[in-house]
């Protein structure tokens, strides 16, 4: 396993931009290498690298250092993608390197091989500072590796996958159990059944339905640990030819379709409010679905994640660093993205937005009141405890799946073409 990430691309996959603004330190500290901690003017440091700079976590390190003058927390960052990966990786190998580091995009299989990530499950287990009763437990435990817990977001997202309930009210859907065909058929059933067409999908090529297709079933066709891919299988290339002919038959469209034009849609939901923004955005009847031929629960995706290295001189500072993200007060902070890694954070929020739509005082960016049922928000609450689907996916992989996949979709390479040179560049990228 290598570089495990859940990398979704572009609009259909789209999972959130990190906010990149200018940080308390600057470019030219945080390009040096980043060596291990210390002490400086009798604080204990603790170093934490980033790939971008992030607002809420220069926010963290005024706060933790007001809650802990004698840790001087120096927060370091890159800006540049290949370069991050190059230099953290180079450091970590090298016995250097930060206390604290984003692992999002490193090759996370190969540090629990040389055990260079220290395993917080235990330090979450002893430490009664953490309201652990409060914590979404369902998420912490997805993103676990062979029992252990190695990293930690600052907040997580989920993968929806949106109908509209006016239609869906009048047809019966077994979306706990459809597969892709079946999707298909019933759209074409929908899409008829008033006086204009309306699309499944609409907006993005089908390459993207591949990627996101592909993120959902990665295990099948990857092995990290055996190093291999089955790309070259006829299971995968029964999924190209099927969403070809759902573009064929006018199940889809790559083409914008205005609002009311199409049934389905796919998106991330970032934080509570989304659950009525978001959702209303093409429906006035919103209904959550599971994605066809999807296993497992609403599909999350993390924000930041954080590690600690197993070889730092000041695990135990640092610890206290992923304690206050996972107190309330590094938990509510007005910068950080996301849903909130305690329940009570995300209630409060919730709760807040129920009571405003109950009054008619929520208004959308139309300015329409929506409506949503007591009962759509009890289903919200159980949405975020419930979610436990993090898929370990290679970014890299998904961009390569899409990049070749377009020349079956465009008729300039058959299916089978594209399958082996997918396969062939997947195993190549695995053994490299």
């Amino acid at each position: 396993m290598k570089k495990c990430q859940s990398i979704i691309i572009m609009s259909f996959l789209m999972a959130v931009a990190t906010a990149c603004s200018s940080g308390s330190r600057d470019d030219s500290a945080a390009s040096k290498e980043v060596t291990g901690s210390g002490s400086a003017k009798g604080k204990t440091v603790v170093t934490m690298s980033l790939q971008a700079a992030n607002p809420y976590y220069q926010t963290v390190e005024k706060k933790f250092e007001e809650k802990y003058p004698d840790i001087d927390l120096q927060i370091q960052f890159t800006n540049e993608y290949e370069k991050y990966q190059k230099t953290t990786n180079a450091a970590l190998l090298s016995g250097k390197g930060p206390d604290i580091f984003e692992i999002s995009s490193l090759p996370i299989g190969d540090y629990l091989d040389k055990k260079l990530l220290l395993n917080m499950n235990d330090n979450m287990q002893q430490d009664q500072t953490v309201n652990k009763s409060d914590l979404q437990t369902n998420v912490l435990d997805a993103l676990k590796l062979n029992g252990g817990l190695y990293m930690i977001p600052s907040g997580f997202f989920l993968r929806a996958f949106v109908g509209d309930g006016d239609i869906l009210d009048k047809m019966k859907v077994d979306d706990k159990n459809w597969t892709w065909k079946q999707f298909a058929e019933t759209s074409k059933k929908m899409g008829q059944s008033g006086t204009e067409r309306r699309y499944a999908l609409a907006n993005d090529p089908p390459e993207i339905l591949l990627q996101e297709m592909m993120v959902d079933h990665y295990a099948q066709f990857v092995d990290h640990t055996a190093k291999k891919a089955t790309f070259d299988s006829p299971l995968f290339i029964e999924a190209m030819q099927q969403i070809k002919k759902m573009y064929s038959d006018k199940v889809m469209t790559s083409e914008p379709a205005d609002v009311g034009k199409q049934m389905f849609y796919s998106t991330v939901l970032r934080s509570p409010v989304d659950f009525v923004d978001g959702l209303h955005q093409f429906f006035a009847n919103p209904k959550l679905l599971q994605k066809p031929e999807q296993t497992g629960g609403t599909r999350i995706v993390t924000s930041t994640q954080l590690a600690i290295q197993a070889k730092s001189q000041v695990k135990e500072e640092a610890w206290k660093v992923i304690t206050f993200l996972l107190s309330e007060e590094g938990q509510s902070l007005q910068e950080r993205e996301g849903f909130s890694l305690l329940k009570s954070v995300n209630e409060k929020k919730l709760n807040s937005i129920q009571e405003q739509v109950k009054s008619g005082t929520y208004k959308l960016k139309d300015g329409k009141v929506p409506k949503v049922s007591d009962e759509e928000f009890k289903k919200f609450k159980q949405l975020l405890s419930t979610a436990d689907n993090y898929p370990m996916v290679d970014g890299s992989v998904i961009a390569m799946i899409g990049d070749e996949a377009r020349a079956f979709f465009g008729e300039q390479k058959t299916a089978l073409e594209v399958a082996k040179l997918i396969q062939s560049k997947a195993t190549t990228f695995l053994n490299e």
